[in-house]
């Protein structure tokens, strides 16, 4: 893909993103004046131009990479296909929270959250800068290397940590609380491909089974 279709790729899907998330978050709310929604994208969007920017000029090929959608492995499909709803609903409960009054979260604590997921961010850019072979699907590429060193000499998934951290605390930042109980469900989910992609990375990728032997946990050390 040419550096101009590559940019334009990424670039659509991020304005695209930034489409759907005033929709999911205004439309349920019933006002423009959802301050929590704009904030929130704010914090999430606005450094995703630094970091297209940074991986246009550094990068392009871990980009390319990222705009790979479709999985291979059914496991993959399924565990995608059942996050789906809850996820979904994550982002959808906030606005109806603001609409009705349900939970009545504090600016501090939306705002606290909103902190959170940003450092999740950019624990998710830290690992692409580490690991250019980082892809949205799980598969290996030519030439692929293990990496065992930053992030990932701490533990193995580095950046399902920062997703983790983003996707509990994106609720508090919109400003409910009732949301945070289907969001937590992105847990189970992750721990469920992390298992399913660890057989796939023993099977494929050389090194990784002497990597798990020296990077004992894969979320959390010293528990998982």
């Amino acid at each position: 893909m040419s550096r101009s279709k590559l940019f334009a790729t990424v670039l659509g899907r991020l304005l695209g993103g930034i489409l759907f998330f005033m929709l999911i978050f205004l439309l349920p709310a019933g006002t423009w004046k959802y301050w929590q929604a704009w904030m929130y994208i704010a914090v999430l969007i606005i450094p995703m131009f630094f970091v297209l920017a940074y991986f246009m000029k550094n990068d392009p090929s871990l980009l390319e990479r990222r705009t790979h959608m479709r999985e291979e492995r059914k496991e993959q499909r399924r565990i995608i296909m059942a996050s789906g709803l809850f996820l979904t609903l994550a982002y959808i409960l906030p606005g109806f929270d603001i609409r009705y009054g349900w939970s009545n979260v504090p600016a501090w604590v939306s705002i606290a959250a909103a902190v959170s997921v940003f450092f999740s961010y950019m624990l998710v850019f830290r690992t692409m800068q580490v690991n250019s072979f980082l892809s949205r699907v799980i598969e290996i590429a030519e030439g692929q290397k293990v990496i065992d060193t930053d992030v990932y000499g701490i533990v193995r998934h580095p950046m399902y940590v920062g997703m983790i951290v983003m996707f509990i605390f994106s609720p508090l930042a919109l400003g409910s609380y009732w949301a945070v109980l289907p969001a937590l469900f992105i847990i189970p989910v992750i721990v469920a491909r992390i298992l399913d992609e660890e057989i796939a990375l023993e099977k494929e990728l050389p090194g990784y089974r002497e990597y798990k032997q020296k990077v004992k946990y894969r979320l959390i050390p010293f528990v998982w």
